[in-house]
């Protein structure tokens, strides 16, 4: 377990290295369903959001970049307004020593200080230590899509996991 975290709100010179950071999920892993690294463009509108109630964390372990996470959009459509979604990306040597736990405990309160009421999250189900870490957050399991990715020839389930704050 890993106490000594720093979350600060996204800096544009932190994009590239978190660029890095989920580029590597994309081209080694299953847990983005991305087939192809996203380009610089792309990654930087999925990280900085024009309405202040979106927020990006960076996190920071002995003053290294070492991942982010988000609270975002669910849904544009108005009656989803209460309802943000979170997604969370680590280093991968950070995983499975609690800094995915801090993250939500991190993120959670602010989520809901902006008028949050649910917290989502879509996962795909190859990915263990996510699903481990939401569960034992809180999070339950509302939803699990069959075969609706396809990646590296095989077709991907994803499962959605949900807390009311």
């Amino acid at each position: 377990m890993i106490t000594d975290i720093i979350f600060r709100e996204l800096e544009e010179t932190d994009i590239p290295l978190l660029m890095d950071i989920y580029n590597y999920y994309v081209t080694h892993t299953t847990v983005s369903l991305h087939a192809q690294p996203v380009a610089l463009a792309e990654f930087t509108e999925s990280l900085v959001h024009t309405n202040p109630r979106y927020r990006t964390f960076t996190i920071l372990l002995d003053g290294n970049l070492q991942g982010y996470v988000q609270v975002m959009p669910h849904k544009k459509k108005q009656a989803y307004d209460t309802t943000g979604e979170i997604t969370i990306y680590l280093h991968p040597e950070c995983v499975g020593k609690g800094v995915g736990t801090a993250a939500l405990q991190h993120i959670e309160p602010i989520a809901k200080q902006h008028g949050f009421h649910v917290l989502v999250s879509t996962i795909c189900s190859d990915n263990a230590p996510s699903i481990h870490s939401f569960a034992k957050n809180g999070y339950f399991q509302c939803a699990h899509f069959r075969e609706v990715g396809f990646k590296w020839g095989k077709f991907l389930d994803i499962v959605t996991f949900q807390k009311i704050i």
